[in-house]
């Protein structure tokens, strides 16, 4: 078990005493690419972490092991950047984003790993920020909430390893909670917890083990067409500070002044929002089958609109919808690559497996990974040693 691994490896290279803490990757049952753009999603915590042990020490220098990638790092805390591996970029981020805030960390050495896939969608990064920010937070005492805890986060993402993310991924590796998701509403960080009852069914995520190499270019170009789209509609309404305040009734006018790439980015967006409204609404009368023509939609949505599908992720998506049982399925989290999320009943479980695998394998020479997962806790602390 990765745990372990992590407590074996600091006892190891450290030795010594130190604390234990962790934080969830996430899955995001709808809004893709909604965040960023104030609207609503309704992401949940699963039992995929990244686990840190953690001890300080005197003076100004992290010491950092990542079990994953078999590498030390160390950084002077006062210090720049320059020649730090890019994973050590999360922790190093987290640190200059506590400093801005007049929280200043002392020396400490940390190892830390996970058995969230990388690069499937899950938000491994999002879950380093946050259990290095929680475990700093309580090491030294700063006192800050979760949501301060979480912003951290995505300003370390932001500043430093270069992805301008929304907060979801943060929020919901901090705020998660056992067998529940988050109606999360990203304007007013308003939230609310509503049981994810599926009496049947299962959601399963199937990794396609590719990442192609333009994710994240291409996701800052999307967001960059998004804020394009308001600045150009709000010269004519004035009160639109984000693609939150509009429906697609209030694009469609736009079309020929936006062009191409800028319409359908804000019409696919405008549209997701709806579509997250409305299954708040089926959860709350059990309509899994709505749950299902929505999240399908979403998908259809992702990569004809928003362009960031790949064939990878088509395939396992339509191949999904062939096999009796499944109710909904599409692509999850930045795009290019990573996993699909699926409902199904949990009697058509095997048959899925069989038929997205033997149709993936024939296309792409290749297997994909399925996840079963389970709706988590957020971030915290789980033991000292």
């Amino acid at each position: 078990m990765k745990k372990n691994q992590i407590i074996q490896s600091f006892k190891e290279i450290f030795g010594g005493e130190f604390r234990l803490f962790s934080a969830p990757g996430r899955i995001n049952i709808i809004g893709e690419h909604t965040d960023y753009n104030e609207g609503f999603v309704m992401p949940a915590a699963i039992d995929k972490k990244i686990w840190l042990a953690i001890h300080p020490v005197h003076g100004r220098k992290a010491s950092i092991y990542s079990v994953d990638y078999d590498e030390t790092s160390a950084f002077d805390l006062d210090g720049d950047m320059s020649e730090l591996p890019h994973w050590a970029l999360y922790p190093y981020g987290v640190v200059k984003e506590l400093q801005k805030k007049g929280c200043n960390p002392g020396g400490f050495k940390a190892v830390f790993g996970g058995d969230i896939p990388d690069g499937a969608g899950l938000s491994s990064s999002a879950a380093i920020e946050c259990v290095f920010g929680t475990a700093l937070n309580s090491l030294f005492d700063f006192g800050l909430d979760k949501l301060t805890i979480a912003k951290v986060g995505q300003l370390a993402e932001h500043n430093y390893a270069g992805v301008r993310c929304g907060l979801m991924d943060q929020f919901a590796s901090m705020h998660g909670k056992a067998g529940h998701v988050i109606r999360l509403d990203c304007r007013s960080l308003d939230y609310e917890y509503a049981p994810l009852e599926l009496s049947g069914h299962e959601l399963i995520l199937t990794d396609t083990r590719v990442k192609h190499s333009l994710a994240s270019t291409e996701y800052n170009h999307r967001r960059a067409a998004c804020e394009e789209g308001v600045r150009i509609i709000a010269s004519n309404m004035p009160s639109i500070n984000s693609l939150r305040d509009l429906r697609p009734k209030n694009v469609l006018p736009y079309k020929d002044i936006l062009g191409e790439e800028t319409f359908l980015c804000c019409e696919f967006v405008t549209e997701e929002n709806e579509r997250v409204l409305e299954t708040v609404k089926a959860l709350e009368s059990n309509d899994l089958e709505k749950v299902g023509h929505l999240i399908n939609a979403s998908h259809r949505g992702l990569r004809d609109k928003y362009r960031v599908s790949c064939p990878e992720l088509d395939l396992l998506v339509e191949t999904a919808n062939t096999v009796d049982g499944v109710l909904g399925s599409r692509m999850m989290g930045g795009g290019f690559g990573g996993c699909t999320i699926t409902l199904l009943k949990t009697s058509s479980t095997d048959k899925y497996i069989k038929v997205t695998q033997a149709a993936f394998h024939e296309s792409f020479g290749s297997e994909p990974v399925y996840y079963k997962v389970s709706i988590s806790n957020g971030a915290g602390e789980e033991m000292t040693g």
